[in-house]
């Protein structure tokens, strides 16, 4: 137990545990300490970047502000980055030098970008990961010289989105989408997949599948071919681990993401959870995507709740019937993507819009 009595500490506020301090503001936090480690000012929801980058949304209708939050919630707030954590003194080491004790802890940092291992280097090259980073040099490509010829790599859900709201940006680029050995939307229903290659197709998207690399001469290649020019390289190639959590000695995959359980506690470590892109549960498949993250928030609210009171009945997040993802194609219309079925529609588009403004609107006004 830390000096002044218990406390719980929050690392990161991303989507679930934005859902953590929904829970707070709306039942009352719980009789301890609360600590949130964010250096972040506001949190962008990634599910309206493509949306944005087509003009849909103003910036400031994609963010959610923490200070309004934090302040209702009654946490304390650190506006500075974790670096290190030891389980066993449950200590939270911060990159100012200074030590947090903790009772317990959540972590929900986000994962890490890793385009640049997987592709190379480049001053063209921008990971979806961070998303603010990311956010920050669209919009200077967009304000200096708005790119005419754009490739964007990663044929995933948000490569595909990705591909979508820069066709329908400002300067209205050509785009080529590289979707990768795996093809597109990979696990997705072949529904989904048969409306997504014709929407692309519409719009005059070019697909290539094959993996994507720079060369030693800085070009773009695709197997053996070069595919150069473009004006901006996009990258949507999944998200990779931080590098703390395995140096801190938690116990962590082949690829660094923390290992939990369907509580998402911490493998052997049950005072610890974790949950979102820097966490991969053990027990079942979880995409990592906002979907699950949300979801995931509530049920950490609960466990956290239950644990600084000793409880051992916790809760479980069951990704079972969650994967319901809706692409935008930032042209008035939306794709369903769920169980076996793929759907495009306008009303599509006005569900998630309204789902979209509704999780903004949950933190808004305060």
């Amino acid at each position: 137990m830390s000096d002044s009595g218990p406390t719980i500490v929050l690392l990161g506020a991303g989507h679930a545990h934005l859902g953590v301090i929904d829970d707070w503001l709306k039942h009352g936090s719980p009789p301890v300490r609360t600590i949130l480690v964010e250096p972040r000012d506001a949190m962008q929801y990634s599910g309206m970047v493509p949306g944005w980058m087509a003009g849909e949304y103003r910036d400031e209708e994609t963010r959610i502000a923490l200070a309004p939050l934090v302040r209702e919630a009654r946490i304390d707030w650190r506006r500075c980055r974790a670096v290190g954590l030891d389980p066993v003194s449950r200590e939270v080491l911060l990159e100012t030098g200074e030590r947090i004790a903790f009772d317990v802890c959540s972590i929900a940092i986000g994962g890490a970008g890793r385009a640049e291992n997987l592709v190379g280097r480049d001053p063209r090259l921008i990971d979806i990961r961070p998303i603010d980073g990311f956010i920050e040099r669209w919009s200077e490509a967009e304000d200096t010289a708005p790119p005419r010829r754009i490739a964007v790599i990663g044929g995933g859900a948000g490569g595909v989105e990705l591909a979508f709201g820069a066709r329908n940006s400002t300067s209205q680029p050509d785009v080529l989408l590289i979707a990768g050995e795996h093809g597109l939307i990979p696990g997705h229903p072949a529904a989904a997949r048969r409306v997504v290659e014709r929407e692309l197709e519409s719009q005059k998207i070019t697909v290539l599948t094959g993996e994507a690399q720079l060369d030693d001469d800085g070009a773009l290649t695709v197997g053996d071919k070069a595919i150069e020019p473009f004006d901006a390289i996009l990258a949507a190639v999944g998200s990779g681990a931080p590098s703390w959590p395995r140096e801190s000695g938690l116990p962590v995959d082949e690829d660094g993401f923390i290992r939990v359980g369907p509580t998402q506690q911490v493998e052997g470590l049950p005072h610890i959870l974790a949950a979102g892109d820097v966490a991969r549960r053990t027990d079942v498949r979880v995409r990592h995507s906002g979907v699950h993250a949300v979801y995931a928030g509530p049920v950490l609210a609960t466990n956290l709740r239950r644990l600084i009171a000793g409880r051992s009945d916790l809760a479980t997040y069951s990704p079972f019937g969650k994967d319901f993802y809706l692409f935008n194609t930032c042209r008035g219309t939306s794709i369903l993507s769920y169980g076996a079925f793929g759907l495009k529609a306008r009303w599509l588009r006005r569900l998630k819009d309204w789902l979209d403004r509704r999780w903004i609107a949950r933190f808004s006004g305060r």
